[in-house]
């Protein structure tokens, strides 16, 4: 394979997760403006282990800014202004329906989802060490192989995960498992290619 090729499948690749991080933050934006920040297509994601010919089931994604881009800290402020959900709530839909996700270059491509404390499921994919998650709304599928990371207490899309869902679930308990999905781009797939 000569240097021009390389180069091709870097920049094709780099496409992808380009195409792949503008898709999901105009979907993500109009959940929040139009379904009140339900998780629906495009948010769900198929997850299907090595070897496995059906879904294990389907995953609520997170998509959290980088580290450098970090809203976190404002993202807690919210949540710990007033004890009432409904307004916490309110107050998340307004934020992520706004500017938030206007910039796809500030978001990291590593999803993330949470499990329950010693969730089986999460053990499994854990366990397995890659997953494909299958994303599909609006004419458009991403099947992204990636690969399973369990995202510590210090890593920064722990506490982004966090801080974003308890907005939404404020009961959720500090030992939640977080698992991050990297994308391997020169796997992954999505239909229409871009």
């Amino acid at each position: 394979m000569g240097a021009a090729e390389v180069v091709r499948m870097q920049s094709a690749n780099q496409a992808l997760r380009d195409h792949f991080l503008r898709w999901q933050c105009r979907i993500r934006q109009l959940t929040m403006r139009e379904m009140d920040g339900r998780p629906g297509p495009g948010i769900l994601a198929d997850l299907t282990l090595p070897e496995a010919e059906e879904p294990m089931g389907a995953v609520i994604t997170v998509l959290s800014k980088s580290p450098q881009y970090s809203k976190t800290p404002e993202l807690r402020h919210m949540a710990d202004r007033t004890n009432d959900p409904a307004q916490i709530r309110q107050a998340a839909l307004a934020y992520f329906s706004e500017t938030y996700f206007q910039k796809a270059t500030e978001f990291s491509d590593i999803l993330t989802a949470t499990f329950p404390p010693a969730s089986p499921g999460a053990a499994a994919i854990r366990e397995a060490g890659r997953a494909t998650l299958t994303f599909e709304a609006y004419t458009q599928r991403y099947d992204l192989d990636c690969k399973v990371w369990l995202l510590g207490e210090n890593n920064p899309l722990h506490a982004a995960t966090l801080a974003h869902n308890r907005l939404f679930n404020p009961s959720l308990p500090g030992d939640t498992v977080i698992l991050g999905f990297e994308p391997d781009w020169a796997r992954s797939q999505a239909d229409p290619r871009p």
